[in-house]
């Protein structure tokens, strides 16, 4: 065997292998002859199959398997015996010629290596980063407050309907009613809008469902039946108004403190206030600790000042995922992998140092 190193640039490289029949014939012997122990074929018994056969039958995938062993053991004995750092894995050079593997010939190959810049740096005590503590606005406490008391809330009577209210209504149509349908007011379409906003209990009017809720799932909803049983029916209703409901926020007493703190732990407005901010304070502690360790993870990854080869790395994922994206989705979406890359050899450098 012969390896010959190809220096393309600081960090690329070209092997050139040449497998001689003395580097794969020992292995390609065993394999066939473990074969002809195996194999059974129609008119001898097994294990008196002609080796000539077996030759004809599993000789081209026993080359291939034995010729492709010796190149493994070639590259990733080069590459720890020279200390090399590969990235991603050893890909055919693009001017590989043709090669027709018949037992007996040399044969030679070309692969494509790539390595990083080395990861040296050093960190004193003048390499300093930011923590920056978020303070708790009175605005986003009443923010807070707000939100969880419409979490907590419930439907209830109102006059007439508004813009973000619901209508109970019943649909008739020949003699036929569906009771009890829930109908939300943002979301009536055209003409019928003008009917259901400002609506009061005992209103009655004409609406055409069609129209009105062109969301067919929707529809099939209010009026009870499945999607497929839409299609066919009259359109016109008759709607009367049973029950006006808005949507109220819940009222600070013991019960409302109960459900959103767990039992007996607020008592009243000041303890509410107070349970508010330490929640704040715990969502800005999470958003102050996320922020200082991407800013840190940032801050070591430019010191590192890591060059990747990165042509060679559009190649490899092209090549990796074997036809699972596109060159187009590579190359947009290559800079954030650059970036993870690059951390992820910066956190190696730093666990072997400390």
């Amino acid at each position: 065997m012969n390896i010959v190193k190809n220096q393309i640039d600081e960090l690329n490289f070209k092997l050139t292998i040449t497998v001689a029949h003395d580097d794969y014939a020992e292995t390609e012997k065993k394999e066939l002859q473990k074969c002809k122990r195996t194999a059974e074929f129609k008119g001898f018994r097994k294990g008196m199959v002609p080796m000539s056969l077996i030759q004809r039958v599993y000789g081209e995938r026993v080359l291939g398997d034995a010729v492709n062993k010796v190149l493994s053991d070639a590259i990733n004995g080069y590459i720890k015996d020279n200390n090399i750092h590969m990235v991603g894995e050893a890909l055919p050079s693009e001017d590989q010629e043709p090669i027709e593997l018949k037992s007996g010939n040399d044969f030679t190959f070309k692969f494509d290596i790539a390595t990083t810049s080395e990861v040296n740096f050093e960190l004193s005590k003048d390499d300093k980063i930011a923590y920056h503590v978020i303070e708790v606005s009175d605005a986003a406490k009443k923010e807070m407050k707000d939100n969880l008391l419409r979490q907590f809330g419930s439907l209830a009577d109102t006059a007439e309907a508004k813009e973000d209210d619901f209508v109970i209504v019943d649909f008739t149509q020949e003699g036929k009613t569906v009771e009890g349908a829930y109908v939300g007011v943002k979301n009536v379409e055209g003409d019928a809008k003008k009917s259901f906003l400002g609506a009061k209990v005992g209103d009655q009017f004409d609406v055409n469902v069609n129209e009105a809720f062109t969301n067919e799932s929707d529809r099939a909803y209010m009026l009870k039946m499945k999607k497929e049983e839409l299609e066919g029916i009259n359109p016109e209703f008759h709607v009367t108004v049973k029950e006006v409901k808005t949507f109220a926020p819940a009222e600070e007493n013991q019960e409302t403190y109960n459900k959103i703190f767990g039992e007996d732990k607020v008592h009243n407005p000041e303890e509410f206030d107070k349970a508010v901010e330490e929640r704040l304070v715990d969502n800005y502690k999470q958003e102050s600790d996320y922020k200082f360790s991407k800013d840190i993870r940032d801050y070591l990854v430019k010191k590192a000042d890591i060059k990747l080869p990165e042509e060679f790395l559009k190649r490899w994922l092209l090549h990796a995922n074997d036809g699972k994206v596109t060159a187009e989705q590579v190359e947009e979406e290559f800079p954030a992998f650059a970036e993870d890359f690059k951390w992820q050899l910066v956190r190696g450098s730093l666990m072997k140092k400390f």
